[in-house]
């Protein structure tokens, strides 16, 4: 079957084993606009049999994350669907019972071989300059023969019989790929302990979850010649829905030093984003560069924008540079999209994180809020920058400090007299608005005292806002109120 004559189903399954990796959510995104973008349906199921690794609190992690990232699933945990369970821990007697038809049918087969008998025999096939893969030599052991090695105490893995004949198929993003049979080898889906690998786990859910295109990172290629036998034999013994997925592999994403960005190298896990204050919808918008393009030059675009051009066809199969400073520079432009109300908004968390509102913000602390959030929006690219621009505007007056640095800097003997002249002006006014604050402060500092705006300016901000970096002063001494302003004006000169 093609793409335009079944019904789209893909699906994200990632395992429950901490920060989701950035490689993996642009692996989520691309299946989700795929799905979005066919009217099919998104399956999001969650790999979680191995037990060493898998944690509930990382399970519960990887629901929040695709809720903050807002890629809705239409089945799976939460959701339910008529396919599931949608986690492979309680599927576990499906694949033993499918091992065993698999057996029954001679689509695999049991092997006794030991670890050392393994490694002996690959050590030859290697010093030969034969393929090292499994050799077959259990393939078509006797009644007499397993009823040996039983006897012995060996415990068999199900390995499964691959066709003695090349693999092709045709990738969705990188064309016609073939496997040559030497390369692929009969391979083990089950333990001898009966634990499922994930050979067999992975093709059974997709096969009984009925998915139609497989969407995956380009270092799964590899084991992609060993699901299609798979696949078929399924369909061959009724098993599933009947579909063998079309597959599609996304290109590497690079990290430092030219090598597969790593979930421990900086800005590799989600959840790095997330707490640095990326806008979800900025973080996808630029993953979503990585490989594709939505048309011409253009690089900011809306999550349903990209459901609608999404072309799997466009897929760069080469690998994309994960380039960091971009990254912020794309979340910049979401933020400022962002109308000053919902702005506002998503700052809460970031302010209250660092003690400078409370957990219920009152209605003054929310208006200051909203009047000031226009003065950073130009001026940030993440959220938690504004917490230290705007820090000088919710900070008690008993806890402003000025940064030691930057009043070393500017807060010198000229500096305070700067000062000394800005209080006098701003004590004169009567009105304290933005318009007679700045037309005060230039008649004093600049006309007055003949400095240039930068020197003029300079001392009276880190007085007012402890920083030689802050919103626009004028605007900044409006909100922080003439006695506030006074007082930390004052207490400058007398530091």
């Amino acid at each position: 079957m093609t793409e335009s004559s079944r019904a789209v189903r893909v699906r994200f399954c990632p395992s429950p084993t901490g920060n989701l990796h950035v490689g993996n959510v642009r692996t989520a995104l691309f299946n989700w606009a795929f799905a979005r973008h066919h009217g099919g349906t998104f399956v999001f199921r969650v790999e979680d049999t191995d037990a060493a690794r898998d944690s509930e609190e990382s399970y519960q992690g990887l629901l929040d994350a695709l809720r903050w990232l807002g890629l809705d699933w239409d089945e799976g945990p939460e959701v339910g669907g008529d396919l599931g369970p949608y986690r492979q821990s309680e599927r576990m007697p499906l694949y033993t019972e499918v091992a065993e038809k698999l057996v029954a049918a001679g689509y695999a087969y049991y092997a006794y071989d030991t670890p050392e008998e393994l490694e002996q025999r690959r050590e030859a096939a290697r010093a030969e300059g034969r393929s090292s893969g499994y050799d077959g030599l259990h393939r078509d052991l006797t009644d007499e023969q397993r009823a040996a090695y039983e006897a012995e105490g060996r415990k068999p893995v199900v390995r499964f019989r691959m066709p003695d004949e090349a693999i092709v198929f045709t990738d969705l993003v990188r064309g016609e790929v073939t496997f040559e049979p030497e390369h692929v080898s009969d391979y083990v889906i089950m333990r001898a302990n009966g634990q499922p690998l994930y050979t067999l786990t992975n093709p059974v859910d997709d096969a009984t979850m009925g998915i139609t295109h497989v969407l995956r990172g380009e270092d799964l290629l590899s084991s992609t010649p060993r699901q299609i036998p798979l696949h078929r034999a399924l369909v061959e013994l009724g098993i599933g829905e009947g579909v063998v997925p079309e597959y599609g592999h996304l290109p590497f994403v690079m990290g430092p030093g030219n090598r597969k960005l790593s979930k421990r190298d900086p800005g590799g896990g989600l959840a790095d984003y997330r707490d640095r204050g990326f806008l979800p919808e900025g973080l996808l918008n630029y993953l979503a560069l990585l490989g594709w393009s939505i048309g011409g030059d253009r690089e900011i675009f809306s999550l349903q924008e990209m459901a609608e051009a999404f072309d799997i066809g466009r897929v760069n199969p080469n690998p994309a540079q994960f380039d960091p400073k971009k990254c912020e520079a794309v979340n910049a432009h979401h933020i400022r999209d962002l109308g000053v109300e919902e702005l506002a908004a998503r700052l809460v968390p970031y302010l209250v994180g660092a003690g400078l509102l409370g957990a219920e913000p009152s209605e003054d602390d929310l208006a200051l809020l909203a009047a000031a959030t226009p003065l950073v929006s130009e001026r940030i690219t993440v959220l938690s920058e504004a917490v230290d621009m705007l820090a000088f505007l919710f900070v008690s007056e008993d806890a402003f400090t000025v940064d030691p640095d930057d009043g070393a800097k500017t807060l010198t003997e000229d500096g305070l007299a700067v000062v000394r002249s800005a209080r006098d002006a701003l004590a004169a006014l009567d009105s304290f608005d933005t318009a007679s604050i700045e037309a005060a402060l230039r008649a004093a500092l600049v006309d007055g005292m003949g400095l240039k705006p930068r020197n003029a300016f300079g001392p009276v901000r880190v007085a007012v806002s402890g920083r030689r970096i802050s919103p626009p002063l004028f605007e900044s001494i409006e909100l922080l109120g003439k006695d506030r302003t006074l007082g930390r004006l004052e207490r400058a000169l007398t530091a």
